[in-house]
């Protein structure tokens, strides 16, 4: 039986050693913040779409659809940006941790 507790890239609880970055993941406010704006630019696209069909004179059906399409594209389109800019954070922190 191997003694887990005895390596030295271990601590006593079976965490990883703290001599580097473990993890290129961003810090709690970074993810919230994304999150955040992926929901408000899902808002937006909801409220364009739905703008796009009352303006345009379309059923109640095709405007609910627009709706929907609107928040969904926009929520997407935001959702890319928010997730390369949050691997980009995180590599950002990985390079100035190896250099301090």
């Amino acid at each position: 039986m191997i003694d887990s507790s005895s390596s030295p890239s271990s601590d006593p609880a079976g965490h990883p050693a703290a001599n580097g970055p473990d993890s290129a993941l961003p810090p709690v406010a970074a993810r919230v913040l994304a999150f955040a704006a992926i929901i408000v630019g899902g808002i937006a696209g909801g409220f364009i779409g739905y703008a796009f069909g009352d303006l345009g004179g379309f059923s109640r059906f095709a405007t609910g659809a627009l709706l929907l399409a609107g928040a969904l594209l926009a929520a997407g389109g935001v959702a890319v940006v928010a997730v390369l800019t949050l691997r980009a954070l995180g590599e950002w922190q990985t390079i100035r941790a190896r250099t301090e």
